[in-house]
């Protein structure tokens, strides 16, 4: 089953993000995994401290994944995969792709916002060629008839 690869954080566009993944993986009997990367400096170093502040992390992604696989699982009849990394987002997402062969697209929001896509966006547009599938950009202020739409 090809997957797709959405990338969970707290950004405006990555609804979209979740919306387009699960709308195609609906469509074309796919399947979503959604990867949530804890960056090296959300963890304190300390005895006892960067456990807790890793726990802290991970209770805040599965929270915010439980409302987006509800939403995938009611309607649009997927039943995402969550996945958490920690360390550089760009090196955690690589080695994921390069970990799951199933996985046939990313799906990244891209910020509709003067300051340009966001960093992994425009990291990743530097190397395309260094990505072992194809990349769909969906823009953060497209709206959900649009996305509807396009799916």
């Amino acid at each position: 089953m090809r997957k797709f690869l959405v990338i969970l954080d707290e950004s405006p566009e990555c609804q979209n993000a979740m919306r387009f993944a699960a709308m195609r993986a609906s469509r074309t009997s796919g399947g979503v995994v959604v990867l949530a990367i804890i960056p090296p400096d959300a963890i304190q170093h300390g005895i006892g401290v960067a456990e807790l502040m890793r726990q802290e992390a991970e209770d805040r992604i599965t929270s915010q994944y439980q409302v987006f696989a509800k939403w995938m699982r009611d309607s649009q009849g997927i039943d995402p995969e969550l996945v958490i990394r920690e360390g550089d987002m760009t090196a955690q997402l690589l080695a994921h792709l390069g970990s799951d062969p199933d996985i046939g697209v990313l799906v990244l929001g891209a910020s509709a916002g003067k300051d340009g896509p966001g960093p992994l966006v425009s990291r990743l547009l530097r190397d395309l060629s260094g990505l072992p599938c194809p990349v769909t950009l969906i823009p953060g202020d497209l709206s959900r008839d649009r996305l509807a739409a396009i799916s």
